[in-house]
């Protein structure tokens, strides 16, 4: 009888492990999360907890996903003539804030629901509005096409403003246009007293005085940051994705952000041209774009995960 209680301890013990084994593989974070087929990502950005948001290029669709469990479903429907470029998260209300591209408008919806809580027009034709930044006292737009940033002032809540608040920054300073994509990703100091802007047409990096516009250039020491897309600024550490390169440059900048030094270049062979990152923890999400594949209903569409180095 002891010999039965003991095996079945054992049995027990076991059973245990084994679960626990099972629970501890099932809670881990997936190294590529599945987008809908035929999506066509661009843009991605963090949410509460381990949620993502990520944007679709084809009608504007926003998928909401989760780091943990690999799995989401759409937030907001796609329109035909609805485009979604760069997004950024409002953590005072739970609001993402969308970059229209060739629309030249600026979607905003609340994540909790998905309303469309507000839409703006920033420009008409000729214009390419290509990231956001949100910050404690405006939303920021960069123009590939054109040099300046829209900007919509938002009060200390983050509630959003009449469209007739929208201002325009000119791009001064250092910042030379150039034919071609200019302006391209953006991200900004968590006062908000800085910008970063990449110049993805000349490998260049930009601090830019959120007040007025003007750009310093931000010496790399000859490093270049061609291809340049969506940038993530941690600290005093910028990661650039540089799209058609399947990179990610990782730049230490100095604590004024004058200068900063590429430290290193963070590669994989499941990128497929990368276009923006978002971060949890000690990862990176990169969403692939794909662009050099012919889009169709079926072509299919990950994010990626990589560590931080």
């Amino acid at each position: 009888m002891h010999k039965l209680k003991w095996s079945l301890y054992i049995l027990i013990v076991l059973a245990l492990l084994s679960t626990s084994a099972v629970l501890a593989k099932s809670s881990s974070f997936p190294e590529i999360i599945p987008l809908p087929d035929g999506f066509r990502p661009e843009g991605i950005v963090s949410g509460y907890g381990t949620d993502f948001y990520a944007g679709s290029l084809a009608n504007g669709e926003i998928f909401k996903g989760n780091f943990r469990s690999g799995t989401g479903s759409t937030l907001v429907e796609g329109a035909t003539g609805r485009v979604a470029v760069g997004l950024s998260f409002d953590e005072r209300t739970g609001y993402l804030f969308v970059a229209g591209g060739p629309t030249g408008t600026a979607a905003v919806y609340d994540t909790g629901n998905g309303d469309q809580v507000g839409f703006y027009t920033l420009t008409g034709p000729g214009s390419f509005i290509n990231d956001v930044i949100v910050t404690h006292s405006a939303a920021f737009f960069t123009d590939s096409f054109n040099a300046r940033l829209f900007k919509l002032p938002l009060s200390p809540d983050g509630g959003l403003p009449d469209p007739s608040a929208l201002e325009i920054l000119a791009l001064s300073g250092d910042w030379v246009q150039a034919p071609g994509f200019n302006a391209n990703g953006i991200d900004a100091t968590p006062n908000g007293d800085a910008l970063i802007v990449v110049n993805s047409g000349q490998g260049t990096l930009f601090n830019v005085d959120p007040a007025s516009g003007e750009a310093e250039l931000i010496d790399l020491g000859g490093a270049s940051v061609s291809a340049g897309d969506g940038i993530l600024l941690h600290g005093k550490t910028l990661y650039v994705v540089r799209n058609q390169l399947n990179q990610i440059a990782v730049i230490k900048l100095a604590p004024d952000f004058a200068a900063g030094d590429v430290i290193t270049t963070i590669t994989n062979s499941a990128f497929d041209v990368p276009t923006t990152v978002t971060e949890f923890g000690s990862r990176l999400y990169a969403v692939n774009a794909r662009f050099s594949t012919p889009p169709t209903p079926t072509t299919d569409y990950d994010v990626m995960q990589v560590s931080k180095p």
